[in-house]
């Protein structure tokens, strides 16, 4: 009896000291996400301008009326959209690829990772600016229209043509991004046996079969996760369209958290951005649960 009494007291003593270890994380949680999740979704029942705090007052659901009334919320929602369904495919498939190239061993491979995945490290505000520069319109400054020009092309408005600005902060972006997502992909690819891949080769598979049918399996669990992150990251766009282009031209880049910072900070709306970034948690949640909907359908 004394050593089950025993026992049950390291079992209890452990499991004070995994409390005393998870708390700070669980503090910090609740004070920076859910405290503030609690107070958007308070405000945004008020009518609440930041230039005039005294003016004050409660008008329940009527930002929301207001909300899905506003021909920019509904902008902001199919700009956000749009750049979240092609960007995710795009930034995993070269994410994926980089991880299958430097996965190989071969002379140089430490510096070729430490390359793509070097973007990551650098602040976004410092990319956006660069590549700002790269695409400008005057071939004098700008690089890539320069080459343009080089080759007999004409030069190309890329951030202030509404069917070009979106497109050219997605490629920008999917760049950016890659290197992380690389490295998770790679850390996938050493968890495959390579014994698989030398039976492979043994009974004459290619390697086109073997990424299907050893690779792709193998990654399944790593594909989904690297999915989720992305598409969450995608959501959240705000830095590169903030820097690159204000949310124009012609609202093309505008986002919803662009449109929720603008209503907040600029415009002083604070009840009325409450409101929309409400709204947009909504909208999260509710993709990120269809996508592990759909991934976990497909098993």
């Amino acid at each position: 009896m004394a050593k089950t009494g025993n026992l049950s007291g390291r079992k209890r003593n452990e499991r004070v000291t995994a409390y005393f270890f998870v708390a700070p994380a669980v503090i910090l949680l609740i004070a920076f996400l859910v405290v503030p999740m609690i107070y958007t979704a308070y405000f945004s029942a008020f009518k609440y301008q930041i230039m005039r705090p005294d003016k004050i007052s409660f008008i329940a659901l009527d930002n929301y009326v207001k909300l899905f009334q506003d021909k920019n919320f509904w902008v902001a929602l199919k700009n956000t959209v749009y750049f979240t369904v092609i960007v995710v495919p795009v930034q995993c498939a070269l994410a994926l690829g980089l991880a299958l190239l430097v996965s190989k061993k071969f002379r140089g491979v430490a510096v070729f990772r430490t390359m793509y995945f070097s973007p990551q490290l650098t602040s976004m505000v410092v990319i956006a600016v660069l590549w700002s520069v790269l695409y400008n319109a005057n071939p004098n400054t700008g690089l890539i229209n320069s080459l343009l020009v080089t080759l007999g092309m004409e030069p190309i408005n890329f951030l202030t043509n509404e069917h070009t600005a979106m497109n050219a902060i997605i490629f920008m972006s999917a760049w950016q991004g890659a290197g992380y997502q690389m490295m998770i992909f790679l850390a996938g690819l050493q968890g495959i046996p390579r014994e698989q891949y030398e039976a492979a080769s043994v009974d004459g598979a290619t390697k086109l079969k073997q990424f299907r049918y050893i690779t792709l399996p193998g990654l399944k669990g790593t594909i989904k996760y690297v999915i989720m992150i992305t598409m969450i990251q995608a959501m959240k766009l705000f830095t590169q369209p903030y820097i690159m282009t204000q949310g124009g031209p012609k609202n093309a880049t505008k986002t919803l958290v662009y449109y929720i910072y603008t209503q907040g900070f600029q415009k002083g709306n604070f009840g009325y951005a409450c409101s929309i970034a409400t709204v947009f948690f909504v909208i999260v949640v509710i993709m990120s649960l269809a996508m592990k909907k759909v991934t976990t359908a497909k098993e």
